[in-house]
């Protein structure tokens, strides 16, 4: 998609960012919504707007007039077993992305509206846990699986002047990451238990929320998709 207005919530760091990079050569707009503006260099098309997705009293900026597509990137990765799991840790992650995701939709609604009078497009994220049980991961799959039954519930309820679809990868080379990334040990550990034996990246990831958000995906709605290496579907 050339041309376009873009919101991106999450974009001044990881996936966020990279698809912010991704879009910059061809968006006329692109509104970065984000609490500081990290790797992101405001500039031309590129606008940083502050706010916090974690605070639920926190005023969201003024959207464009228009927003032709919008993705949600901002997450959390809590790993925990369930006993040592707090209420408190579990509303956080319910907080970022849930609630996040349904204040940054509500607020855009209004504006949203696709082109030559096609749909608009909205990404949001999920992850592999929530297809593939894994220990430790409760809180963040619990999480997650209700961002993929709203994916689908809006799908159906903006069809068809809006497209709703998700991306589930698996863990992926960001600063969100970086804790579990922090030694060549750990990383070739976990790289290790994806049939494709190594960690995805954020540009990947990037690209394919890309072209969810572009006129190449006009006929996909309520999908969610997994980018993981192979780890939700193949047995090496």
């Amino acid at each position: 998609m050339n041309g376009g207005t873009y919101v991106i919530a999450g974009g001044s760091s990881g996936i966020g960012l990279e698809l912010v990079k991704q879009f910059s050569e061809t968006a006329d707009r692109i509104d970065v919504w984000s609490r500081s503006p990290g790797g992101l260099d405001p500039a031309g098309v590129v606008r940083h707007l502050p706010c916090d997705f974690s605070d639920p009293e926190g005023v969201l900026p003024e959207p464009p007039e228009e927003v032709h597509a919008a993705a949600y990137c901002p997450g959390t990765i809590t790993l925990k077993s369930l006993r040592a799991l707090t209420a408190a840790e579990l509303r956080r992650d319910l907080e970022i992305n849930v609630v996040g995701a349904l204040r940054f939709l509500q607020a855009l609604q209004p504006r949203l509206a696709g082109r030559a009078g096609g749909p608009a497009s909205v990404v949001l994220f999920s992850t592999v846990a929530v297809a593939q049980g894994m220990p430790m991961h409760a809180s963040v799959a619990a999480a997650k699986g209700a961002v993929e039954g709203l994916v689908r519930s809006l799908a159906a309820e903006w069809a068809p002047k809006v497209r709703v679809n998700a991306i589930a990868p698996s863990l992926t080379d960001t600063p969100l990451a970086s804790r579990l990334l922090a030694s060549p040990e750990k990383r070739e550990a976990l790289a290790a238990r994806h049939p494709l034996k190594r960690i995805g990246t954020a540009a990947e990831v990037a690209a394919l929320a890309r072209f969810l958000l572009s006129d190449e995906s006009g006929w996909m709605t309520g999908q969610v998709l997994a980018i993981d290496g192979g780890l939700s579907t193949v047995r090496v």
